[in-house]
């Protein structure tokens, strides 16, 4: 499959096994016969192009309004619009919201976003006053989104290309971090933060995370994320 579909194909989990998908044309179809003796082929929708939209919904947060560029917002928010770019998210996911809904009880100050992503949370932050916003991912395509979409929301947000795990982050008042509970355990005692807004794991795991003291946590949808402080 490689061979035949560099560019790639997608792998769907059977109950029988694992089935190759190749999006294709005609001759794309001969060579997977000539191939593998046997296809099963279905024509896709005209509007395939546009159908991954109706996986990216807006939310409301408090006073915020957090969707993608195809959905209007409402005149009675402060709207975030947000494209997702190369899949990184609208501000959907309930990780996401729980950070921004910490972020609201907090007083602006300056803030750190690790592992931007599409930029919501830099955003949002910058949105809500917090300056001056530092937003660091270690992939470039994230950074580029972040860019083009503090541009569209015209926020100032400085985007690095950066590993906070490997790099020293930059010193902020307020870091934000929606990764994964290992990663966060890593980063913590790297961070030059007074404060800490973290998420990306579950309600079951446990809330400690040197050097900073738990402060709250707040839970949607078997997620979890909590508010620290220095010690």
């Amino acid at each position: 499959m490689l061979e035949l579909f560099p560019e790639g194909f997608e792998e769907v989990d059977r109950v029988d096994g694992i089935e190759f998908v190749a999006y294709t044309d005609s001759r794309g179809e001969e060579r997977l016969w000539h191939s593998f003796g046997g296809v099963r082929g279905e024509d896709v929708a005209a509007d395939w192009r546009d159908r991954w939209k109706s996986f990216h919904h807006p939310i409301r947060v408090g006073p915020l309004w957090v969707g993608p560029p195809w959905h209007e917002a409402p005149t009675d928010a402060t709207a975030i619009v947000i494209d997702p770019g190369r899949a990184f998210g609208t501000g959907a996911h309930p990780t996401t919201q729980l950070c921004i809904e910490l972020l609201l009880q907090l007083e602006p100050a300056s803030v750190v976003d690790i592992g931007c992503g599409s930029g919501v949370l830099a955003i949002v932050a910058a949105k809500l006053g917090f300056a001056p916003v530092v937003a660091l991912d270690a992939d470039a395509s994230a950074v580029e989104a972040t860019r083009l979409n503090a541009a569209a929301n015209s926020v100032s947000v400085d985007v690095r290309l950066a590993d906070a795990l490997t790099d020293p982050p930059p010193a902020a008042d307020v870091a934000l971090a929606n990764i994964t509970r290992p990663a966060a355990a890593t980063l913590a005692p790297r961070l030059r933060s007074r404060r800490l807004v973290v998420s990306g794991y579950l309600p079951t795991d446990e809330p400690s995370l040197p050097p900073f003291r738990h402060l709250r946590r707040v839970t949607r949808d078997g997620w979890a994320a909590d508010l620290y402080e220095t010690s």
